[in-house]
């Protein structure tokens, strides 16, 4: 229980963080095969919206495969990461400027935000998904790979920062999303007809992880780099 209690500390949740970043990121090998799962991962994702991305146009493309997309963002961040820890540093050694502070912020939102939302969106139709051919991928696999962004997406402030602009537009590309999704009917290959409770849902979920944004990355402006 003590240690529990020690993990309430900001400091303390740091250095943890800090230190799984190190070892799952800290060297290129260990980074490489976190890209190259990530990899995977938007591959998965991409073909998912395959067959219906002909009826979208293509200029919305990145709002209608979100979560393709949050993972192929998610690769751009851990891929700043590979000059600092190819030339023998650590992780959290990463340089950091503005633009960066914007990727690494919109990259964690998108990622908690997509990871999060099957858990609701499938056991809104719990028994239509676990009883359908292949459940196995559609909702077990589902949900395993998309808890793996929010896992992915907790390392990210072991090496970036994010400032108040960065979190304005991650709230607003989530509100944004919200709207083209569910206001004109662009949402996501589901097996049922998504309600307001989804569309309600879903924004929570979008300003709950702005809010995990602000509070577990350090903000740029403090940086003592």
């Amino acid at each position: 229980m003590t240690r529990f209690r020690r993990l309430r500390k900001p400091a303390v949740r740091r250095r943890v963080r800090d230190a799984v970043a190190a070892e799952l990121l800290g060297t290129t090998r260990s980074l490489g095969v976190v890209l190259a799962l990530t990899s995977f991962m938007f591959l998965i994702g991409a073909e998912y919206y395959l067959d219906t991305l002909g009826a979208v146009p293509t200029v919305l493309w990145p709002l209608y495969a979100d979560s393709a997309v949050a993972v192929a963002l998610g690769a751009f961040s851990l891929a700043t990461v590979l000059p600092t820890v190819g030339s023998g540093d650590s992780p959290t050694e990463t340089p950091t400027n503005r633009p960066l502070a914007y990727l690494h912020t919109v990259s964690f939102v998108w990622l908690v935000q997509f990871g999060v939302w099957p858990l609701v969106s499938l056991n809104l139709a719990f028994e239509t998904y676990v009883t359908a051919p292949d459940a196995w991928i559609y909702y077990w696999g589902v949900l395993g790979t998309h808890l793996c962004f929010v896992g992915l997406a907790l390392l990210f402030p072991a090496f970036g920062r994010t400032t108040r602009g960065a979190l304005a537009l991650a709230f607003g590309l989530g509100v944004g999303n919200v709207v083209f999704d569910y206001g004109f009917g662009y949402y996501p290959p589901l097996l049922y007809e998504p309600g307001v409770g989804l569309a309600a849902a879903t924004l929570l979920i979008a300003v709950g992880a702005v809010w995990l944004a602000d509070q577990s990355f350090r903000r740029l402006d403090d940086d003592p780099r």
